[in-house]
């Protein structure tokens, strides 16, 4: 009775063989619906095929056709479009969430630009930047770098305000308070932010495949769409899911081996 209470508590702890078998069960539980759904008749084959139809055509785009490129490609447009972000947005937000003049001026401009739409930016990037790679690297960036800025300011502005001012009582100077004790006390949720704004930027491939490409997993989407290649569709979006989930975990195991003291329980 004991262990059913505890394993039921609320913000409890699990171990980690128990939380990847709860995972597991509710990925295979997926999988029998998805299953359930396609055998039943309810809905033509073109509209939902079954796993194994999705299974051989993954063998088929795998063998026959260039998956790897495709994968390859895809992978290095959202990791561009999200460095170039971070690359910006790490030190305006550090400055937004220190400096309130720098976020009077900067973040009502950002919290405007966030709400528009990426997909709207695609004729102008297309005038603006061509049809090359830039192109779509660029969407990726529209589509991260507002909510990136916000949420690092965030975290940035999360930081107790005993340590600057124990700082400044030792004579740190503004530089030495801003990346020695702001920045590195945000680092862990900073890293938590960039893990969630990865995924974003992963929404963003079908958007940015639109401009004028001719490979990606956006692209082979859109394309398989033309054609009614449900199958290929739903191999293009579990790959795009698979990937952002690595990327998730490799960010998770960033955060451990970085910060291993918030890891300890």
């Amino acid at each position: 009775m004991k262990t059913r209470t505890a394993f039921w508590v609320v913000r409890g702890d699990l171990t980690r063989s128990t939380y990847l078998v709860i995972g597991l069960i509710g990925f295979a539980c997926l999988l029998l619906i998805w299953s359930g759904l396609a055998a039943s008749g309810w809905f033509e084959r073109i509209f939902l095929p079954g796993p194994l139809e999705v299974l051989r055509r993954f063998v088929v785009w795998l063998t026959q056709a260039d998956l790897l490129g495709d994968i390859q490609i895809s992978v290095y447009r959202v990791t561009a479009g999200f460095l170039f972000s971070l690359l910006i947005a790490l030190p305006l937000g550090l400055l937004i969430g220190t400096l309130k003049p720098i976020q009077a001026f900067f973040e009502p401009l950002i919290e405007f630009a966030r709400y528009l739409p990426a997909v709207a930016f695609v004729p102008l990037v297309m005038l603006w930047v061509g049809i090359d790679e830039g192109a779509k690297i660029a969407i990726i960036w529209i589509g991260t770098f507002f909510q990136m800025v916000l949420m690092i300011s965030e975290d940035v502005r999360r930081v107790p305000m005993t340590q600057i001012e124990a700082a400044q009582t030792m004579g740190a100077s503004r530089s030495e308070i801003l990346t020695r004790v702001v920045l590195k006390s945000a680092m862990p949720n900073i890293v938590d932010t960039l893990r969630v704004t990865m995924g974003w930027a992963w929404t963003y491939l079908v958007v940015a495949e639109l401009v004028a490409a001719n490979s990606g997993l956006g692209y082979a989407i859109l394309k398989a769409q033309r054609f009614l290649q449900t199958d290929k569709i739903f191999v293009g979006i579990l790959l795009i899911g698979l990937i952002g989930f690595i990327m998730d975990q490799l960010f998770r195991l960033l955060h451990r081996r970085s910060f291993p003291w918030l890891h300890l329980r």
